[in-house]
């Protein structure tokens, strides 16, 4: 087995914020996140793949392909948008990184063919990395 990972980055500004919480829980929960008008991260997003390179190309998967859907599914529609109000995927998400990348593997399962994505990681900071690998979504993170 082999797993094949292409790395692409962007930037977006969120804001951290539940209609499930009084505006005291929120500012106390997410602090400085919770500003009223976002705050932003250059984000670094890795999609990797699994499977055995076809003995004809040598390759997993094309990283051309990898990197176009990688960019149809999520890159375009995310990179230098508010990830609150510019994204209509995104509407009702919190967009924690728990949440995003998990939004993240939604869109990617649909473009990559059926049982070849096998991790989706999101690093939202140098030292904050969320990483999804398929399963049950949990309901807590809607908005």
């Amino acid at each position: 087995m082999v797993y094949l990972t292409r790395r692409v980055t962007f930037s977006a500004a969120h804001r951290l914020w539940s209609k499930h919480l009084t505006e005291e829980e929120n500012y106390r929960i997410y602090d400085k996140c919770a500003n009223p008008n976002g705050h932003g991260h250059n984000y670094i997003l890795e999609v990797t793949v699994s499977g055995n390179p076809d003995p004809t190309t040598g390759m997993v998967m094309n990283l051309t392909d990898m990197k176009k859907i990688t960019n149809e599914q999520v890159v375009d529609w995310v990179d230098h948008k508010h990830l609150n109000y510019d994204v209509p995927w995104l509407e009702d998400v919190i967009p924690t990184a728990e949440m995003l990348v998990i939004m993240f593997w939604e869109r990617l399962e649909r473009g990559f063919p059926p049982g070849l994505l096998y991790e989706v990681k999101l690093h939202e900071t140098e030292n904050n990395v969320a990483t999804y690998r398929g399963g049950e979504q949990k309901e807590a993170g809607r908005a």
